[in-house]
Order: structure tokens, then C-alpha cells, then sequence
């Protein structure tokens, strides 16, 4: 496989290593000669000094023929430019870019870009799973349709024990699809009843999260 690794700081240096180590063809793109260099000298001839959201740069990487691009600069708007000119000029079957902004996820998703990756939404997941008594625990992004799996365990307090499905109250945009109860997996309907302990998982819109919380885990 031929990527194409936009930025040379210590995300893109340690990914092109990782990825030359497990056998895969890489060029790394860097702006600043200094980096370009120091990849040179550890990695080999890896790297290519330039801008990697300019067309002319890209064409002379082999874009056209790459199958993945991963642009992991500190700067969102660049990550995205790269990745729209790789699947608008190029065609580039898969597309990657590092998030800065967590709050510009929605827009990545917009416009086009394959999968973004945020550490800082990577640390929240794992907090909350550390600290699961208020929160929802994100399993999965289904980036293409806009949509999250989530999970929530439900304590004693939580309002929506000993209420129905359809009592709960739940938000528009989303749904409980399934209930695992004393390692029991139930497909739920509206007159299940929810009980303390229950393993909720539902998919939601990003933006109702705070909402379907509120009805599940916190009436407040």
C-alpha cells in the first residue's frame, strides 16, 4: 500500500516509521527543510519538502496513484485542504486527517474527509470509561451518516430506571438499539422497562448527546 503523510512533526514522523516498519511504501510531506532532514537521516528518503495542500506538490508525491492520505498537521484547516485536493484532483480512495478542534469534526465530515482522528475526543473516551457513572461512553462514529454509538450503564438514580422505552422521553435524532441485562442481550421495544445496571447502547445524532444523557443518566 502507498500513503502519503502530510505533516512532519512527531504524529507524522513516528506514523511514516510505524507504516515503513510494517512494510508499506511512504512519503512523508513536510514544509520545514530542518524536519525534512532529520527524517532523511533516520528514515531515509521518505520525504519530500513542500506543502502538501498545493496541487503541484501532491503531483510530483504520486498522488494519483497513492491509496490512502493522512495529513496529521497542528492545523485543521490545512488537514482538510489536503484531504479535499487528494479526493477532488486525485481520487484518492481513502482520505485521513488529524483534528486538532474537536468541534470541527462535523465540518470535516461535510466535506468529504474519509476519517478524522482527535486525540482529544480519544482522552474523553477514555475518562468516561474510567468514570462511567454520568456519562456516555462513545463505541463507534459512523462518520458517513453523522451518527454515534453510544453506551450508558444505568444506576439506581438514573431517571430513566423503571420507565419503558417510550416512556423515557428520548431525544429526536436518537434511539436505544439494544439493552444487555445480567449479560442478557435484548432487543428492546417501547414497553421494555429499564431496569438498574442495564447496558443501554443507542445511536444519536453528535449534537443530541447532551439531550439523550440528560434522559438516561442525569435529570438534570
Amino acid at each position: 500500500m502507498y500513503v502519503l503523510v502530510i505533516g512532519g512533526g512527531k504524529v507524522g514522523f513516528y506514523l511514516t516509521k510505524e507504516l515503513l516498519e510494517q512494510g508499506h511504501e511512504v512519503l512523508l510531506i513536510e514544509r520545514k527543510p530542518d524536519r525534512v532532514d532529520r527524517i532523511v537521516e533516520e528514515l531515509g528518503n521518505v520525504a519530500l519538502r513542500g506543502d502538501g495542500c498545493e496541487v503541484a506538490v501532491l503531483t510530483e508525491a504520486g498522488a494519483r496513484r497513492c491509496d490512502a492520505l493522512v495529513s496529521v498537521t497542528g492545523d485543521d484547516e490545512d488537514n482538510l485542504i489536503a484531504c479535499q485536493i487528494a479526493k477532488s484532483h486525485f481520487q484518492v480512495p481513502r482520505t485521513i486527517a488529524r483534528l486538532n478542534n474537536p468541534r470541527n469534526e462535523h465540518i470535516f465530515r461535510l466535506l468529504g474527509v474519509d476519517a478524522s482522528i482527535s486525540a482529544t475526543r480519544m482522552m474523553m473516551s477514555l475518562i468516561e470509561h474510567e468514570m462511567p457513572r454520568r456519562a456516555l461512553l462513545h463505541l463507534l462514529a459512523i462518520q458517513h451518516a453523522g451518527v454515534e454509538i453510544v453506551e450508558a450503564v444505568l444506576l439506581a438514580d438514573a431517571p430513566g430506571v423503571g420507565k419503558s422505552i417510550g416512556q423515557v422521553g428520548l431525544p429526536a435524532d436518537a434511539s436505544i438499539a439494544a439493552v444487555i441485562r445480567e449479560g442478557e442481550f435484548l432487543i428492546p421495544s417501547g414497553q421494555l422497562v429499564l431496569q438498574e445496571r442495564d447496558e443501554v447502547i443507542a445511536l444519536c445524532k453528535p449534537e443530541r448527546e447532551m439531550a439523550l444523557r440528560k434522559a438516561l443518566l442525569a435529570a438534570g
